[in-house]
């Protein structure tokens, strides 16, 4: 969760990077200075933090009872509500609060972000031009992409539709493959 939650932050903090890179070229430096991105870091890191210790507190106030087998390859939030013999309902409630507030506001700064892209991008004169701002986005447009669908499948849709299954082969989606992604990409 924490990582995922991370993932999420850092995407807006690259997306924003793309933003000034092909926006304010000639001022890149000076906006996107040191200090500005040790900020995101912290800020990411921070919130990130934050979440994941309240996640972790609302399960350990949880019991479970019957089963204690996790069927899926982590623990999983979706996974351990599962087993839970106790009422889940604030953990639900959290998740579909805090999980919709990392998953929208992020994705929202992200889209903006683009749309100013974009914005800016139809108004160079030069195919290269285009070509070169389009590269630069690409990469990340699709990590993006990959990111949020699987996550916006996995926890803003009932999971009483979701197999266990499912559910694996969504969270490896968000959890390793995008991750290992990003080295080869960025």
């Amino acid at each position: 969760l924490l990582f995922a939650d991370l993932e999420s932050f850092l995407l807006v903090a690259m997306a924003y990077d793309r933003y000034v890179a092909i926006c304010f070229p000639l001022r890149y430096t000076t906006i996107m200075s040191p200090t500005l991105c040790l900020s995101l870091v912290v800020l990411s890191w921070g919130l990130a933090t934050v979440i994941s210790l309240l996640h972790t507190l609302l399960m350990a106030r949880l019991s479970f009872c019957a089963d204690n087998v996790i069927p899926h390859f982590f623990c999983d939030m979706s996974a351990l509500l599962k087993l839970a013999c106790s009422d889940i309902q604030i953990n639900e409630m959290m998740i579909f609060i805090l999980g919709g507030l990392v998953i929208i506001v992020p994705f929202l700064l992200i889209f903006s972000s683009y749309a100013r892209i974009v914005s800016s991008i139809l108004k160079v004169p030069s195919a290269r031009g285009i070509r070169k701002a389009f590269s630069t986005c690409g990469s990340h447009i699709s990590v993006v992409s990959l990111f949020y669908g699987t996550i916006i499948g996995l926890y803003l849709c009932p999971s009483a539709n979701n197999s266990t299954v499912k559910e694996m082969v969504m969270a490896m989606m968000y959890t390793v493959v995008t991750p290992m992604l990003n080295p080869f990409i960025y």
